[in-house]
């Protein structure tokens, strides 16, 4: 199994269990304010929680916080940016680059002051800064939230491209139809936790 959460609880209330396989993606869903987002936080060891994760049968306690965060990597809706240029944020600069015409973004947005971007130009954009890393599994909080039609069909393209490489994927999306489409296997949350979804 790629990744194993165990009784990850906390702020969440009744403690979450689940899997993740190789080249899944497993969908999230559930009512506004239930804790969805707080529960990948808590996956990625940002947030305080109780419980344990394993990746590849490794616990994340048995390795430095910073290198569970590399491999198991949370994208938020919308993400922070602490340097002028979207260049200064893309190591290797070379396969971000690779990644903008697939997301139907400019080549010279590199270039761009982070501040002209628009929203949904920062969403792409943030999703090819995580990517570029290779993380074993992406959290993927609302990934599409601020993109038109198009902008989101390119997106799950590249959502397919990284489970053909064996990248696990645990999406949060409140677009029934977006779930309908990119998911391999769905969970419901509740106050009462996660179940399969109908």
């Amino acid at each position: 199994m790629l990744l194993d959460v165990r009784n990850l609880g906390g702020k969440l209330g009744r403690p979450v269990s689940m899997t993740l396989a190789a080249g899944e993606c497993l969908v999230i869903s559930g009512p506004s304010g239930i804790g969805k987002s707080l529960l990948l936080r808590m996956i990625a060891d940002l947030d305080e929680n109780t419980g344990d994760a394993r990746l590849n049968g490794r616990s994340r306690m048995a390795m430095p916080g910073p290198h569970w965060r590399r491999q198991v990597m949370y994208l938020a809706a919308e993400s922070g940016w602490w340097a002028e240029t979207v260049s200064a944020h893309m190591q290797p600069l070379p396969d971000a680059a690779a990644f903008l015409p697939r997301l139907g973004l400019r080549a010279d947005v590199m270039d761009a002051p982070v501040s002209q971007l628009s929203t949904g130009e920062r969403q792409r954009l943030a999703f090819i800064r995580a990517a570029i890393r290779k993380p074993a599994v992406m959290l993927l909080d609302e990934p599409t939230s601020a993109l038109d039609p198009a902008s989101t069909g390119l997106l799950e393209d590249e959502f397919s491209r990284l489970r053909q490489t064996g990248t696990g994927l645990i999406v949060v999306t409140h677009n029934a139809d977006q779930a309908e489409r990119i998911a391999t296997r769905r969970l419901f949350m509740t106050r009462d936790g996660l179940s399969e979804a109908r």
